[in-house]
């Protein structure tokens, strides 16, 4: 209704068909519920020249507003011998009940919060109120217009409160001259020239009024006027601001952690004129600079916008009459002092300007700053406030839940749901008390669940709290939109990386990237190389909600995994396998979300990602993932280039292999064969060489040795024939255990060797510890403690390059070798903790490798595997391979 009549039901505009309905629903909504007779809304339609049946007339109208009205059309009532429109709500209703909170928040000295309060109920006026009715509604235009005259005095009000008086004195110049007997309009203006500054203008203000009063009206200003030209001719120093709230004060709840941040603070007390405490927004800067600070001078600067309004802000908190640098410098003078200025990030310059003055003018004063940035000011000293520890993040909900449940303690399920949460929000201490106010309505399961679907559901922060803003969006909104455009726009892209990103995969320059870590929007981690950037969860959430292209977000992530995996599979067989492994591991969370968002968008790319990762997969014991993602590959594109579907089949096989599902790992291989062949580019070629020597591996795990040992010379002749010589040397390793198998031992062990020196030539590391653990097995029978020898020398290797799954099955041959050795207990030990970690990670050593299954329930016959002792790591497992025992047995 504060402009032409539009209504909506459920949200829907409603097209209501022109003038004449307009107004029949602006005289029912000006009746505010009342029911209106026939004559009554005949007169309000046609203002006294009706058509010749105005009964008809208005009920062809009535019946035309009910159809428009669609499902809504019960709202239209008929009522006696007239008419009713009930409705839901009017923005004339609204519009009253944000002004009324808006004065409630400035009566709370909350003049930032209540400046937001009127800039929303304003924003609803589209122009005159009841215009479609002017005459009709005049009593309700009439209410409304002055609510919004007084509305607009009451945010000017604010806006001086909030440390912006320089900003509104254009404001208020322009509300005088459009009412100019409005005596507040004049009060506020008078009082925002004094506080700029400006004494004189303020008294010549007041003047103009006396003089205007009198000419038009014949009368004196009243009161409220008079008493402040007596205030501003004495200089009242109470006039600079209403008495100012005391965030210094303590707060009521409890201070949990920071044990190192306050060390910190304490030793830079005797030797840092200026600390700035740096870290991301809710992260709890200002409530460690409370608790550290005696007695400072408390500058909250969170609810000041303007430039010029921040050294009339600090003047008002020190008691400064004076409103500029100079004058707070010479009244300061020699003076000690700490002044805290809170919240300083989105006026970093003339925080700055205003410290540098101060520091350099009074001797004795100290500076402590907190802001999402440095100040950059020389001699600065910064100490960083991270996201609390998991531990201390867990203590800190736990106290804060336990203040709305008296008498909780945590059960062993709620101590799990607490660490969960605490996870998701990233060990934000303002995330996290937001999160126990919920706690008051949800379980902790029903917590952690919603915060994993959307992490800013939370509340508004406790009446009281230091935090600058109500909710958690409203932090995270307050740091991104202080960003520089092109600094916004790249951290909006950002948030499809899960668990960080190098510099490379930001796809921008380190300047902009260093821009968005200064501004404690980006976490550097920077003790790895290379550094890794990371959002916070909130932020990447935030960030997710407000991308304007999340499609092409999205793409961008992918394509770069696919570059990076294209890039690196390849080393995988090479010398720097160990490197690739260590940056595929490190990338897994991004390569997982990148699969899955592909498999929806472009299934082909997701099914070469997928498949390229095949050794990744095996290699660094990712077995059920890898199966997951490959067979959701494989189903979702059928129609994919022969070599992708070949390639990953493999991969399934050899997978399901390790898993112990011989049968599957076989079928697996024999649909890469039919996919394949007849390999029609080099890279089916080299797929066909290498399915040939997964193929020999597989014959020879099951024991079929011949088979083994022709798959593996085809394996060798194919690698030859496709001009691909650096795959012969690990066709020549299986080779070597097949001839093992027959008996042949010797002549096994001799190629065995051969292979070894082949691979280590070409830095195939893990084609190597292979050959050796061929060599272990195909020397087990005759020279155990050799043998032993041999498996150390493969899990030496297979550790270098992260080879985690062979690690484990070389640690299961060595469990037979040392019962061969002579120590039974030891190999019953450590066949145990294989075991318990295999089935950790989905492997099934015993059904992948039935040859040394069968070696080893021979020598571990009647020895309780589940009894032999207690659960080992990997470090302490292959410790048992390096004892006295063995030594002395070996001399």
């Amino acid at each position: 209704m504060l402009g032409p009549t539009e209504v909506e039901a459920d949200g829907a505009p409603i097209d209501l068909g022109g003038p004449l309905p307009r107004r029949l629903v602006t005289a029912l909504v000006a009746a505010d519920g009342r029911a209106l007779s026939d004559d009554t809304l005949a007169e309000a339609l046609w203002s006294g020249a009706p058509p010749a049946s105005p009964a008809v007339s208005l009920q062809a109208y009535v019946s035309r507003l009910r159809r428009s009205l669609g499902p809504a059309r019960e709202a239209l009532q008929r009522a006696g011998g007239g008419y009713r429109l009930v409705v839901d709500g009017t923005d004339a209703d609204q519009f009253a009940a944000a002004a009324e909170r808006g004065r409630a928040l400035l009566a709370e000295e909350r003049p930032a919060e209540a400046l937001r309060a009127f800039d929303a109920a304003l924003a609803r006026w589209r122009g005159e109120a009841f215009a479609d009715l002017p005459e009709f509604a005049a009593p309700a235009r009439a209410r409304l217009a002055e609510l919004r005259a007084v509305t607009v005095e009451e945010r000017l009000a604010a806006r001086i409160a909030a440390g912006d008086s320089p900003g509104a004195v254009g404001e208020l110049e322009l509300a005088v001259h459009a009412e100019p007997y409005r005596e507040r309009r004049w009060e506020l203006l008078g009082l925002a020239l004094y506080r700029t500054g400006r004494q004189a203008d303020a008294l010549a203000t007041l003047r103009r009024v006396r003089a205007l009063l009198a000419d038009d009206l014949g009368i004196d200003p009243g009161p409220a006027l008079q008493q402040l030209e007596s205030r501003l001719l004495a200089q009242d120093p109470r006039l600079l601001l209403p008495t100012p709230p005391a965030p210094a004060v303590r707060p009521l709840s409890a201070f949990l952690g920071r044990t190192a941040e306050l060390a910190a603070l304490r030793e830079l007390d005797g030797t840092a004129r200026l600390v700035t405490l740096v870290g991301p927004g809710g992260a709890g800067k200002t409530r460690l600079a409370i608790e550290h600070a005696e007695a400072p001078w408390f500058v909250r600067l969170a609810d000041v916008r303007a430039a010029a309004s921040v050294a009339p802000a600090v003047a008002v908190v020190v008691g400064v009459r004076g409103s500029t640098p100079d004058a707070i410098a010479t009244a300061l003078a020699d003076r000690p002092g700490l002044l805290l200025l809170d919240n300083c990030e989105h006026l970093t310059a003339p925080v700055a300007d205003l410290v540098l003055h101060l520091l350099t003018r009074c001797p004795r004063l100290r500076v402590l700053a907190t802001s999402r940035e440095p100040l950059g000011v020389d001699g600065e000293r910064l100490v960083p406030v991270a996201p609390l520890p998991p531990g201390d993040a867990v203590a800190l909900l736990t106290d804060r839940v336990t203040a709305i449940r008296p008498g909780w303690r945590p059960t062993a399920a709620e101590a799990t749901d607490l660490h969960r949460i605490a996870t998701a929000l990233d060990g934000i201490p303002l995330a996290l008390e937001l999160a126990a106010a919920r706690a008051r309505v949800l379980s902790l399961t029903e917590l952690a669940e919603l915060l994993v679907r959307e992490k800013l559901a939370l509340g508004e922060v406790a009446r009281g709290a230091l935090a600058p803003h109500q909710t958690l969006e409203a932090a995270i909104a307050w740091s991104v939109d202080l960003l520089p455009p092109a600094d916004r726009a790249l951290l909006l892209r950002l948030w499809p990386f899960e668990g960080g990103f190098p510099l490379t995969a930001a796809g921008a320059d380190l300047d902009a990237l260093s821009g968005l870590v200064a501004r404690s929007v980006v976490v550097a981690e920077t003790g790895v190389t290379p550094t890794r950037y990371r959002l916070l969860e909130i932020i990447r959430a935030y960030c997710r909600g407000r991308d304007p292209d999340p499609a092409g977000s999205r793409d961008a992530h992918a394509r770069w995994v696919r570059d990076l995996v294209e890039h690196w599979t390849p080393a995988l067989s090479g010398p720097r396998s160990a490197h690739a492994i260590r940056i595929l591991n490190r990338e897994l969370p991004n390569l997982r979300a990148a699969i899955e968002h592909q498999l929806t968008a472009a299934p082909a790319d997701a099914l070469r990602i997928a498949g390229l990762l095949e050794w990744f997969w095996y290699r660094g014991g990712h077995v059920a993932e890898g199966l997951r993602l490959l067979g959701a590959a494989l189903a979702g594109a059928p129609d994919a280039p022969a070599a992708d579907r070949a390639r990953a089949w493999a991969g399934v096989g050899t997978l399901r292999f390790i898993a112990g599902d011989l049968h599957g790992a076989h079928q697996a291989l024999e649909t890469v064969y039919r996919v394949l062949l007849p390999p029609a580019d080099r890279e089916s070629r080299i797929l066909h060489a290498q399915a040939l020597y997964y193929d020999s591996l597989f014959h020879g795990a099951t024991g079929d040795f011949a088979t083994a040992a022709d798959r593996a010379r085809e394996s060798m002749a194919a690698a030859r024939d496709y001009g691909e010589e650096w795959m012969v040397p690990t066709g020549l390793g299986c080779l070597g255990n097949a001839l093992a198998g027959l008996g042949r031992l010797d002549e096994g062990r001799r190629v065995l060797t051969e292979a070894i020196a082949a691979t280590t030539a070409l830095g195939q590391g893990w084609a190597a510890a292979l050959g050796e653990l061929g060599l272990a097995r195909a020397t087990l029978p005759t020279d155990p403690h050799t043998a032993l020898a041999a498996v150390r020398r493969a899990i030496r290797e297979f550790r270098t390059q992260d080879d985690i799954n062979n690690v484990l099955t070389a640690l299961h041959t060595a469990s037979q070798a040392l019962a061969l050795a002579g120590r039974p207990r030891d190999g019953a030990t450590l066949l145990a903790a294989v075991r318990r970690h295999a089935q950790r990670r989905g492997l099934d050593l015993d059904q992948a490798n039935p040859a040394v299954a069968a070696g080893l329930r021979e020598v571990f016959a009647g020895v309780d595997l589940d009894a032999a002792g207690p659960a080992l790591d990997e470090e302490a497992m292959i410790a048992i391979l390096d004892t006295d025992q063995d030594h002395h047995l070996r001399r």
